[in-house]
């Protein structure tokens, strides 16, 4: 079973990482000391990670716990973004690390966008050594056709983009609305858009206990893993930033 224990576990590429700092908390700096003789900075200033990371001075990038309404923006604007692509690394209570997409409530409203986000997670998952089984999520069960056309839509759009997937060679299939199975049967979990998968992620997170990891940026050449400001070791986040930036 692959676990966040797994990710810091194994051998780490040698790689350059930042990492921001937005407080007095202390723990950016007892993660990165945890951390013994990698290449890690600290970062006080959004604007030198960023563009630290945009010139290759850094292979890859964690926002620590630095402020989102202040770094985001200018590393949106320093990738050339319109907007950012995420998806979140968890780790259920007792269970394996997952893949949770789409997260943001903007996002995986079509079909397309929901392709993209479940093959680029299964590159994701591959590039970190966990397993590529896609789990696609619909509004309801198969047998509950016609109770609503929402539902029925959903439904539809979830075989649809499991057929194509598996019809590229992906492990996938429809999970239909069971995450509680989806969970423990596959790797990588699409939820229906970003609304329900932004709930799926505050419910199992911060109600449910599961651990955030971080959520890197998948439509941007450079690395880049989101993460809370609540957490109090980033050392994971660190190991999958490194492992991400592994050419």
């Amino acid at each position: 079973m692959f676990t966040s224990k797994t990710l810091l576990s194994g051998d780490l590429p040698d790689v350059r990482v930042g990492i921001g700092r937005g407080s007095d908390a202390g723990n950016v700096e007892r993660s990165v000391l945890a951390m013994e003789g990698r290449d890690i900075r600290i970062y006080d200033d959004p604007n030198e990670l960023v563009s630290d990371l945009v010139s290759g001075k850094i292979d890859a990038a964690v926002r620590g716990d630095m402020s989102s309404s202040m770094l985001l923006p200018i590393l949106k604007k320093g990738l050339g973004l319109k907007g950012l692509e995420r998806v979140a690394f968890l780790e259920p209570q007792g269970g394996k690390l997952i893949i949770l997409s789409p997260v943001g409530i903007d996002e995986g409203w079509t079909d397309e966008q929901r392709y993209d986000l479940a093959a680029r997670s299964a590159e994701l998952a591959r590039k970190v050594g966990m397993g590529d089984r896609i789990a696609v999520m619909s509004g309801g069960r198969c047998e509950d056709v016609g109770r609503c056309k929402v539902v029925d839509r959903s439904i539809e759009s979830a075989r649809a983009i499991a057929k194509h997937l598996v019809s590229d060679g992906y492990d996938a299939y429809h999970s239909q609305i069971l995450i509680e199975d989806a969970v423990k049967e596959a790797d990588i979990i699409i939820a229906p858009e970003g609304i329900t998968g932004n709930i799926i992620f505050r419910t199992m997170h911060l109600v449910g206990g599961a651990k955030a990891l971080g959520a890197p940026v998948v439509n941007a050449d450079r690395v880049f893993i989101d993460t809370s400001r609540a957490k109090t070791d980033y050392r994971d986040s660190i190991a999958l930033a490194m492992r991400l930036s592994e050419e």
